[in-house]
């Protein structure tokens, strides 16, 4: 039986930007490109022709720049909107405002460059192209299976790649609690609920967010202006303490170490695991085998499964976990996920997260 595409417009006043992510885009057997648009003015009159699923769209354009097109759609038409932006300071700015307009998601605009990365950039775009169109702002759409390059099924490495599995967590020599969280789509607003309802004596949170690299930094910046915590981007050795976040950097994995009674956090490179970096369930698992029972994990919204494996290690490892529920989640995968493979506590809206997570700690 065939599958309905995804259907998908591109809004980038670059030529270039417009036949590569076309390029990239037709090569899955689940998503078109119907029509591409130098600005945004062009773009609204090709959606009144043919209603995308999805839209590509760049921020800094000619005529009409794209953060004033995203705010006259969201209140007038909306559509599930992907930002795809530079990765300069202004670019990650703009791209923030644009997910606080509405934008489902973000990724970084593809260069020309190694195999390795072209393929990275493949599976994020795509994948981030399904999440949009199965997100909350548009009719979910029954699709297949996410699918890779030339439609073949893209390799998916385990944590394994990353981190081995231990059947016996390091023993703990201190009480103090960690708080793991992992999010993907809809999760840049959902963590800014959740941070800005943590108190300055909050135990220390480690947490991955699936966003492109350079991106993490303005986002962490941004909420540590907002929030009572400290918040920032994480960064080799960064020591893990009370009234503290430590966000992945895009493009690393995240790791939680702990020496004696000290938690700390090792960024490190390598292959994507679960489809990304950095991994959730990589997190999750460094998590079960350094804080293990000191632990309460919290899963996020987002598409896919990555961090269900690695909830259900911490579980256990004697990790308390919660899962966002379907009604606050932009889209309810990995949530699910999580909870079909059992290494779910509790599961509660996005508003209530914070008061158990705190009142567990306080256990």
């Amino acid at each position: 039986m065939s599958v309905e595409k995804i259907k998908v417009l591109i809004i980038d006043d670059s030529a270039v930007v417009r036949q590569t992510l076309s390029t990239i885009i037709e090569e899955e057997k689940d998503i078109e490109v119907i029509n591409t648009a130098p600005n945004p003015i062009i773009g609204m009159k090709k959606i009144e022709i043919k209603k995308p699923d999805v839209i590509v769209l760049d921020i800094e354009m000619p005529q009409m720049d794209g953060l004033t097109f995203l705010r006259k759609l969201m209140s007038e038409n909306p559509i599930p909107t992907i930002i795809c932006s530079s990765k300069t300071e202004k670019g990650g700015q703009n791209a923030l405002t644009a997910m606080e307009l509405g934008a489902v998601d973000i990724v970084q605009k593809p260069k020309v460059g190694t195999k390795e990365f072209l393929q990275e950039s493949r599976i994020r775009i795509c994948d981030v192209i399904r999440a949009a169109a199965r997100s909350k702002t548009t009719v979910r759409r029954r699709t297949s299976s996410p699918v890779g390059v030339g439609g073949k099924v893209a390799p998916k490495l385990t944590a394994d790649a990353i981190l081995s599995k231990s059947n016996r967590p390091l023993s703990i020599d201190t009480t103090e609690k960690i708080v793991a969280v992992g999010a993907s789509t809809g999760g840049t607003e959902a963590l800014r609920v959740f941070l800005e309802m943590m108190p300055l004596n909050s135990p220390g949170i480690i947490i991955v967010q699936h966003m492109p690299e350079h991106f993490t930094k303005s986002f962490a910046e941004r909420l540590n202006g907002l929030c009572k915590i400290e918040v920032k981007e994480a960064e080799n050795n960064d020591v893990v303490y009370p009234g503290r976040a430590l966000i992945a950097p895009g493009n690393r994995h995240l790791l939680l170490k702990r020496q004696g009674a000290r938690y700390y956090v090792e960024t490190k490179d390598g292959p994507l695991v679960c489809r990304h970096k950095p991994s959730v369930d990589v997190l999750f698992r460094s998590a079960a085998r350094y804080s293990g029972p000191n632990t309460v994990g919290v899963i996020m919204t987002g598409m896919g499964d990555d961090g269900a494996r690695g909830m259900l290690e911490m579980k256990e490892a004697g990790a308390y976990n919660i899962a966002q529920d379907e009604a606050s989640c932009v889209v309810f995968g990995m949530p699910n996920e999580a909870i079909k493979r059992g290494g779910v506590d509790q599961v509660l809206s996005l508003e209530k997260i914070a008061a158990e997570v705190i009142r567990k700690t306080n256990d």
